[in-house]
Parts: structure tokens; C-alpha cells; sequence
């Protein structure tokens, strides 16, 4: 192997070479100290003097190894410029292999050092893919997964050219001018995240911006849109509101934004939106962007109304089928209702890290109930007040509470840092809202997890496997071993942090326990750290529903078992009815050879026994799930199952549609403004 030899001109010199450099450069500095002031030559005499003593001094100390003598202030000089210089040529390296490197683009020094605060070094592939389209004036249509930086796709571009750029010249000032930049977002968390953006970055370049929502007074955010403000962000229904009142100015915009465009109009915001985009007189002078996560035909229709025909596209989802985040371990786990609130805190222990949580449920009275059972959970959904809704938010970021309980009003764009668990509490209505869910974790490069809980009888999860392109890893709660490994390892680094100032007075207890329990030592710490963690007990739990004090077991007759009936049947051969009754959670396997259902735990072994006394039956307790029968639900029908609301479509307005009822012979599905669906009439939620 080749050796590698530095050549360091400093240290090849021999002390012949250094004494005769040495003396070259005092008498070029006496010729040079002739023409200063006299002052000058006495200081730099003196300095020379001293510095003349230190390294005889030196010399003196090491006077074994003078040949290899390399004056000490220079040499730690000379070096720690090469050191510099290697750095600036490594740093620009790595400018030059990283094609999203900060510098590579139009970015004022101003804003790069904002990003080096943040700790942002080079731009993400939308950042970087749509930056130099939307500074030089181009309309944009932009797609990307959720999670990948959307948000700063336009910020940047936007702040720069307001400021450095094309729009610079036409840009109000003064009090009272109308703002450059519009920034529509569906729900008031997301237009307040956006508007922190803004601050963050725009308040380096002087610029100022509001943010307006509704839930909040109006005054306040009338005061400041009167006051003049560069950059407006907010809500579509409190933007209409400011118009409609004559309180906003569109005359000077040079940009608006609709930012997740989708959740925007899904959640019946349709009308709102075309009425503010319509409210700009000249078109050809404003700059639109679209950013959306997905992009389904109604969008496609917005973006081609409103967008110029030039308009460029950045897109880094295509066509592919992989929608949901690639960093996201994607987990479905079988689970009865009745079972969450016991199953929930045990997943969060085994699949968190230690950090934070956001559970996701379908009603708002759902994600109140459970929040309430979590030990230190909080709730957040639309019938929360927005002052609560902010401070609940602003808890969960900074980290007082780690656990989340949220309505799909936190499941678009929030991108709050270090969540690395997701646990949705059933399959929700739209694949959409699974990868925008399981989006809120795994961001900017992170991983996560997302779990998604299911009842084998009602989910059909085959649908969002093949809709949003994952492949789910099923797995069973977590069993004993789960729980005492996660449980355990907190507990152990919790004790080994107490101080050894407490042994002593402890230790003679500590021995006295040891020498009466008769557990060994292992077994007595084993016993403790259960207790640091929480748990007296560890019970069993079904594999099929998440139950506590429930076994799992599988059926079989000789012969397919078609209908949940059938298997009812062969059980009650050999079992007394009220043990028939007992059980819980049947579902019929997939090839339709077995039956699988959970049995209280104590009643165990009357069933094992009991198969004996019935031919052609086996009855065997599970330890893995098998593939079970998925059922299709209903989406309404000829004979009246309501199909469910929407979220606000062109029939449904502002008020989503919940469930419908039974309708007449030929319901339909379309959704009026309170909320009925099918033929009978629903129950609304204004989001």
C-alpha cells in the first residue's frame, strides 16, 4: 500500500535554511522600519527582543532536538492558514458535488444566513426544482409527497423577488399599502405555520405580513391589513369576508398562492376560491402558484382556469404508484374499538422512541374521549376555540406534552418536528387522507412510523394498500415480551440516572429484601423495573382484537367454513351456549378454511378440552394472524344505504355531510348543504 507523504515546505527547511530566511527577514524589516516613525521602530525593537528571549528560551528546553527547531509562533501561523485554506477548498467541493447547495442560487446573503440558522444547507428537490421558474416569473403547478418542503418552495423564490428580483420595482410601501402576496391554505393551523414562515425569512428582508383566519376577531386583523402590510395569509372563508367588507386590496398583487390546493377545495371551499382568485382585475400582471400534494381532476380544472397557458409544471410524484412517504414504516395492526384506549398507550411505548405522537380519529367526540383516557394527551379538532387550538399546538411543538389527538384538522401540511409516531385508529374514509396522515411523520428526510389499527370484520385495508402504493407490515399488538423490552429500557436508564448518594441509606433495605423475598437478584430487579415503568401486571392480549385477558384461536371444521354462522354452529356441538357467546371478534380466514375469534382467557382450556368430544373439529391457539376475508363496505345503494358526506363539494358547500340514513328505493350520494346523504339526512360538521 502506497504511502502518503505531505510536503510541507516549513518542514523540510533545514536549520541552516531557517537561520538564513530568518536573518533575510530582519534586514528587510530594518529597511523597512527606516521610513516609519521613530515610535514604531522603538515598539517593534521591543517586540523583537522579546520575542528574541522566548525563543532562546525555547531552545534552552529542547536544546536535544534543535535540529529539528521550527520556530513555534510562526510554524502554529503558517499551519492554521492551511488549515483554513483546506477548508474553504473542501467546502467548495462540496458546493460543487451538491447541486441544491444554498449558494448555487439567487438567494441574498440575508436569507442564506437565515437558512444557515436553520440549519439549512442545501434545498430540497421541489425547492430546488421550482426556485429559478417562479423568480423569473413563470405561473407553477407544483406536486410533491407530503413532508418534502413545499412550504419554502415558494417562500424563497417569492421573498426574493419582491425584494432583489422582478417584482422589486413595482412593490408598495408607506403606510397603508396594499399587499404583493396572497397565500391561501384550508385550515387556520396551516395558515398560521406558513405565516411563521414567512416572518421567519421576510422579516430578514424587512418585510412584513399578517395572517387571517377565522375564529379569531376581526378587528385586530383589520388594523393591520389597514396599516399596509407586504404578504397577506389566510383561510379562504375569512379572506371572502375581508372583501366582501371592502377591508382587502388586490390592486398591487404581484403573487398569489394556493397552497394544498386539494384539502382546500375538498373541504368546500370550491366557491370561496374562485371568487378571491376572480377578485384580481389584471391576471396577466400576477404571478399564481398551485402547490397540492396529489392532483385530482378538480384541480386540474382550477389550475387551468386560473393559471396562465405557459404555466410550468414541477412534479416528483408522476405517475408512480408510491404515494405515501418512502422514510415511513407503515403498520397495520387488527384492533376492536372497545380495545384502543388499552392498546394505544402500549403501541406508543413500543414504537415512539420517546417522541412525539399524534393519534388520528374520524369524529371530534372521539379525539375528546380518548385524550382523555391518555395520561397526558391533548386534544385538538374544529369545536376546540382557536385561542385553545393555538396554545395546544404550541404545547406539542415545544415539547410539554407528547402526545396528540387530532381530527383530520391536523392532518394537512402541520410539519411539526421530531413526530415519530402515527397511529390512526381506523381506516379512514379516503386513501388521500392515510398518506396525508401518515405524512405528519417522516419529514425532511426523518423516519417514522404509522400505524394504522383496523377491525378485521368491517376494514377493507386492501384498497389503501393498492390506492396509495404501500405495502403494509401486518403485525399483532404488542405481547408481553414487546411490552417489558420498550417498558424496561426506560425504566433501566431512569434508575442508572438516580444519584449514588442514595445507596447507602437504601442498601441495608436493599439486602434485608434480597435475603427474605427468595427471588434472586435478577428477578427482584426485573420486578422493580416493572414498577419504575408502570406496570403490576403484564395480561394477555388477542391478536385479533387487541382485547386484554383474550386468547386467539382458529377453527376448523374438514370442510370450508363460508359464513360466520356456520362456525357458530360447529363451536356449539361441544360448548355450552354461554360459552359460544363468550366469544369475540369471529372472522373467517381468507382461503375459507377456518374460522378465527378470541376466547376470555380463563375459559381457554374448556374450549381445547370440548374439541375432543366433536369430529372432523381442531381448535388451535394462534400466535401469528392468518389473512383474513376483507369485506367491501357499503357506499350506498337501490335500497337506501346512505352513502357517506363529503367534505364539501360543489353540492355540499361550507357544511360537510356526515352518514347518511336509510334512503328510498333509488337514494343517491349528493350532499346538501346540512349534511344529507343518501335519503336519509346526515348529520353536518362544519370543520
Amino acid at each position: 500500500m502506497p504511502s502518503l507523504v505531505l510536503s510541507d515546505p516549513i518542514l523540510s527547511e533545514t536549520p541552516k535554511d531557517k537561520k538564513e530566511k530568518k536573518n533575510k527577514k530582519m534586514k528587510t524589516g530594518g529597511e523597512t522600519l527606516a521610513t516609519d516613525s521613530l515610535a514604531s521602530e522603538k515598539k517593534l525593537k521591543k517586540e523583537g527582543k522579546k520575542r528574541k528571549a522566548l525563543e532562546i528560551e525555547d531552545e534552552d528546553q529542547r536544546s536535544d532536538t534543535s535540529s529539528e527547531l521550527v520556530e513555534p509562533m510562526n510554524w502554529k501561523s503558517e499551519e492554521s492558514e492551511e488549515n483554513k485554506k483546506k477548508k474553504m477548498k473542501k467546502a467548495k467541493v462540496d458546493e460543487e458535488e451538491n447541486p441544491n447547495a444554498v449558494s448555487r442560487f439567487r438567494i441574498s446573503e440575508q436569507l442564506r444566513a437565515r437558512l444557515k440558522e436553520k440549519g439549512i444547507e442545501s434545498l430540497f428537490p421541489i425547492q430546488a426544482m421550482t426556485f429559478d421558474t417562479i423568480l423569473d416569473g413563470s405561473d407553477l403547478v407544483g406536486r410533491a409527497r407530503t413532508g418534502q418542503g413545499k412550504t419554502l418552495a415558494f417562500v424563497l423564490p417569492i421573498l426574493e423577488s419582491i425584494t432583489n428580483g422582478p417584482a422589486k420595482a413595482s412593490r408598495k410601501t408607506g403606510y397603508g399599502r396594499a399587499p404583493s402576496v396572497l397565500v391561501l391554505l384550508p385550515t387556520r393551523e396551516l395558515a398560521n405555520q406558513v405565516h411563521a414562515d414567512f416572518e421567519v425569512y421576510g422579516g430578514a428582508l424587512g418585510m412584513t405580513c399578517c395572517c387571517v383566519y377565522g375564529g379569531a376577531p376581526y378587528h385586530s386583523q383589520e388594523v393591520k391589513l389597514k396599516r399596509g402590510v407586504d404578504i397577506v395569509i389566510g383561510t379562504p372563508g375569512r379572506i371572502k369576508d375581508f372583501i366582501e367588507k371592502g377591508s382587502i386590496d388586490f390592486s398591487s398583487l404581484k403573487f398569489r398562492v394556493l397552497d394544498e390546493a386539494d384539502e382546500m377545495l375538498r373541504m368546500g371551499f370550491v366557491d370561496d376560491v374562485e371568487l378571491i382568485l376572480g377578485k384580481v382585475e389584471d391576471a396577466k400582471k400576477v404571478q399564481t402558484l398551485l402547490f397540492s400534494a396529489t392532483m385530482p381532476d378538480w384541480v386540474k380544472r382550477i389550475a387551468a382556469r386560473f393559471l396562465k397557458a405557459n404555466k410550468q409544471t414541477a412534479d416528483l410524484v408522476g405517475n408512480e404508484k408510491m404515494k405515501a412517504s418512502t422514510n415511513v414504516r407503515h403498520i397495520v395492526l387488527p384492533c376492536s374499538s372497545s380495545a384502543r384506549s388499552q392498546l394505544i398507550p402500549d403501541v406508543i411505548r413500543c414504537y415512539s422512541s420517546g417522541g412525539r405522537t399524534i393519534i388520528f380519529t374520524e369524529t371530534k367526540d372521539s379525539a375528546s374521549q380518548l385524550a382523555g383516557l391518555l395520561p397526558g394527551a391533548r386534544a385538538l379538532h374544529g369545536d376546540i376555540q382557536q385561542a385553545q387550538r393555538e396554545v395546544t399546538l404550541a404545547g406539542f411543538r415545544s415539547g410539554k406534552f407528547m402526545t396528540l389527538v387530532a381530527t383530520n384538522v391536523a392532518a394537512r401540511g402541520l410539519d411539526i418536528n421530531d413526530v415519530q409516531l402515527i397511529i390512526q385508529c381506523e381506516p379512514p374514509r379516503d386513501v388521500e387522507d392515510y398518506i396525508h396522515r401518515s405524512g405528519r411523520t417522516g419529514r425532511a428526510g426523518n423516519s417514522g412510523v404509522a400505524v394504522m389499527l383496523y377491525d378485521p370484520r368491517k376494514s377493507n385495508i386492501s384498497k389503501i394498500e393498492r390506492e396509495s402504493g404501500v405495502k403494509f407490515e401486518h403485525i399483532s399488538a404488542p405481547q408481553q415480551a414487546d411490552i417489558a423490552k420498550a417498558a424496561g429500557a426506560g425504566a433501566g436508564e431512569m434508575i442508572t440516572q438516580v444519584s449514588d448518594s442514595v445507596i447507602p441509606a437504601f442498601k441495608a433495605a436493599a439486602e434485608e429484601l434480597l435475603n427474605t423475598s427468595g427471588l434472586s437478584a435478577v428477578e427482584l430487579l426485573a420486578k422493580a423495573l416493572a414498577k419504575a415503568a408502570g406496570y403490576t401486571d403484564i395480561k394477555k392480549r388477542s391478536i385479533l382484537t387487541s382485547m386484554e385477558n383474550f386468547v386467539t384461536v382458529i377453527l376448523e371444521a374438514g370442510s370450508p367454513i363460508y359464513t360466520p354462522s356456520f362456525a357458530f354452529n360447529v363451536l356449539r356441538r361441544f360448548l355450552p351456549e354461554e360459552k359460544v357467546d363468550a366469544v369475540k371478534g369471529l372472522a373467517l380466514t381468507a382461503d375459507g378454511k377456518g374460522a378465527v375469534f378470541d376466547v376470555p382467557a380463563q375459559d381457554l382450556d374448556t374450549f381445547l378440552a370440548g374439541q375432543e368430544n366433536a369430529a372432523n373439529v381442531s381448535l388451535e391457539v394462534l400466535t401469528t394472524l392468518p389473512a383474513l376475508q376483507e369485506r367491501e363496505q357499503s357506499r350506498g345503494g337501490r335500497f337506501g344505504g346512505g352513502g357517506r358526506g363529503g367534505f364539501g363539494d360543489r353540492s355540499g358547500g361550507r357544511f360537510s355531510g356526515g352518514r347518511g340514513g336509510r334512503g328510498g328505493a333509488f337514494s343517491g350520494r349528493r350532499n346538501d348543504r346540512f349534511g344529507s346523504s343518501g335519503g336519509g339526512r346526515g348529520r353536518g360538521k362544519k370543520w
